[in-house]
């Protein structure tokens, strides 16, 4: 069983930056693909971010690009979302997630995911 647990979200001005963090265990750190998503308008969830770890892969959405870094810890087993100029559209709870069925590539989401981490962008 893979425990996932978020944390770094809080409340910052447009233009700010926060840095999520998601640790991992039950499980050897990369042996999934491991990713960050949130709630969007008119969908469940939204892909931000994932990295695919065979290659050291990242990916990130359009809305994000430029913005938002991936990276991880393997030392730590944890998981990173350095988040720069953000705004007021970024506002959301973010969650981790990985698993067997996760996949980088195709923006596709694993089986596990963390209890989220609420992010605000407000003057």
């Amino acid at each position: 069983q893979v425990q996932l647990v978020e944390s770094g979200g809080g409340l910052v001005q447009p233009g700010g930056r926060l840095r999520l963090s998601c640790a991992a265990s039950g499980r050897p750190f990369s042996i999934y693909a491991m990713g960050w998503f949130r709630p969007a308008p008119g969908k469940e969830r939204e892909f931000v971010a994932a990295v695919d770890w065979s290659g050291d892969y990242t990916y990130y959405a359009d809305s994000v690009k430029g913005r938002f870094t991936i990276s991880g810890d393997n030392a730590k087993s944890t998981l990173y979302l350095q988040m720069n100029s953000l705004k007021p559209e970024d506002t959301a709870v973010y969650y981790c997630n990985t698993g067997r069925r996760a996949s980088a590539t195709n923006y596709a989401a694993g089986e596990y995911w963390g209890q989220g981490t609420q992010v605000t962008v407000s003057s």
